[in-house]
C-alpha cells in the first residue's frame, strides 16, 4: 500500500512537472538581444519560431517590444536557416509592438499574432507564400510592410478566420514593393486594404554633406554623419608655374556608409600659391596636382 502511495505522488509530482515542461527546443537572443524560441524542423536542418514552454498559455508575453526575427541562427556552432512561424507563437504577447519576419521564413501559421494587441506594424519577408487563418486576430495594425513581390491570395475581410481584422484593412497603410500596387489590388484578401502605398513607409537615411576645409596647408573633411568614407577628387584650374604648386583647385567630395544613401556633393575652390600646400609631397622632383592628391591621402590614412 505504502508503495503504491509513493507512485502516485511520483506520477502526480511529475505531471505537473510536465505542465512547465519546455517544448521548444532552443532560445537563441538575436542581435537586439531580444530571446526567441526555436522547434527544429525537416530533421534538424531548419528551425521554427514557437512560442516558450510546453503550451502556449504556459507563458505570457514572452515576446515584447520590438523583435526581429532573424534568418538564421547559429546554437552549439551549427547555423540554421529560419523558415516558419508555428501558429499562435506570439498570440496573447500583448507588450508586441513590432514585429520583422524575415526572408527566409516560407510560412506563417494559424493565429500566430492572435490578441497581441499592442501589436501596430508588421514587415512580411519577400519569401511567404502562405499565411494562415486569424494570423493577425485581435490587432489592429496600423503599417503592414509587404516585400513579397508576387502576392498570394490571404482570407480577407468579412470572411471567417480573416487574416487581418476590419479595422487593420480600413485603417492601416500596406506598403508594397516598387511596381507590384496593381497586383496587390487585384489580389483576394490583400485588395481588402484601402491604403496601399509602394515602398516601405520609411525615408532612407542619407549621409550628411560633408564640408571642406584648408588648415596649414592641408585639405580636411568633416561629416555629421559618423562612420562615412569619403569619394574625393581634385582638379586643376589653369596651369601650375615650374616649381611650384601654384593655381586654382577645385575639390570635390560627398560621404557614403552602409546603409545610408550617399550624401550631396560637396565642392570647394582654392588658390594656392607655390608656399600653399607643402612641396614636392609624392617626391617625383616636381611640384604638381599629384602633390595634391598624395597630400590628401596622407590626411585621409590612404
Amino acid at each position: 500500500m505504502k508503495i503504491n502511495v509513493f507512485r502516485m505522488l511520483a506520477i502526480m509530482l511529475l505531471s505537473m512537472v510536465g505542465l512547465n515542461a519546455s517544448a521548444h527546443d532552443i532560445e537563441v537572443a538575436n542581435a537586439d538581444g531580444v530571446t526567441i524560441y526555436y522547434n527544429y524542423s525537416d530533421d534538424g536542418k531548419e528551425l521554427y519560431v514557437t512560442f516558450r514552454g510546453g503550451n502556449v498559455s504556459s507563458y505570457y508575453d514572452e515576446y515584447y517590444g520590438i523583435v526581429v526575427i532573424p534568418d538564421e541562427v547559429t546554437y552549439m556552432g551549427r547555423t540554421r536557416k529560419v523558415t516558419s512561424i508555428k501558429e499562435r507563437a506570439f498570440s496573447s504577447c500583448k507588450g508586441l509592438t513590432s514585429v520583422t519576419i524575415p526572408n527566409s521564413v516560407k510560412s506563417i501559421g494559424n493565429s500566430v499574432f492572435w490578441n497581441c494587441s499592442g501589436l501596430t506594424s508588421v514587415t512580411i519577408g519577400n519569401s511567404v507564400t502562405s499565411i494562415g487563418m486569424d494570423a493577425f486576430d485581435g490587432v489592429d495594425l496600423t503599417s503592414v510592410v509587404s516585400l513579397i513581390e508576387n502576392p498570394f491570395a490571404i482570407t480577407g475581410r468579412g470572411t471567417d478566420g480573416s487574416t487581418f481584422t476590419q479595422n487593420t484593412f480600413y485603417n492601416a497603410t500596406l506598403y508594397v514593393p516598387k511596381g507590384t500596387i496593381e497586383k496587390y489590388q487585384s489580389t483576394a484578401g490583400w485588395k481588402d486594404f484601402v491604403f496601399i502605398e509602394e515602398g516601405t513607409g520609411e525615408e532612407p537615411k542619407k549621409c550628411a554633406t560633408p564640408t571642406i576645409s584648408v588648415i596649414n596647408g592641408e585639405f580636411k573633411f568633416s561629416c555629421d554623419t559618423e562612420g562615412v568614407e569619403y569619394q574625393w577628387e581634385i582638379t586643376q584650374k589653369g596651369n601650375s608655374s615650374s616649381g611650384s604648386l601654384s593655381g586654382v583647385y577645385k575639390v570635390s567630395v560627398y560621404a557614403t556608409k552602409d546603409g545610408y544613401e550617399d550624401s550631396d556633393v560637396a565642392t570647394a575652390e582654392f588658390t594656392m600659391s607655390g608656399g600653399g600646400l607643402k612641396g614636392d609631397t609624392n617626391g617625383d622632383g616636381k611640384v604638381d596636382v599629384d602633390d595634391v592628391v598624395q597630400t590628401v591621402n596622407i590626411i585621409l590614412g590612404e
